[in-house]
């Protein structure tokens, strides 16, 4: 299984606690707020950095 595949099937099982254990919305929230505040943390050279490789692995 590749490193994109854990992370993913991770994800939905952290999403699916947080459900459970919280209202749907909350999970909604977390899921997507996290990986968007992370983004935004990053130096705008590895923004760019990032959008490239996204691009290559897109062209394969």
């Amino acid at each position: 299984m590749s490193t994109r595949a854990k992370i993913a099937v991770g994800g939905v099982a952290v999403g699916l606690v947080l459900w459970i254990l919280t209202s749907f919305w909350i999970a909604v929230i977390v899921m997507v707020g996290v990986p968007a505040v992370a983004y935004l943390a990053l130096d705008s050279s590895q923004r760019k950095r990032l959008r490239r490789l996204g691009k290559k692995e897109i062209g394969r």
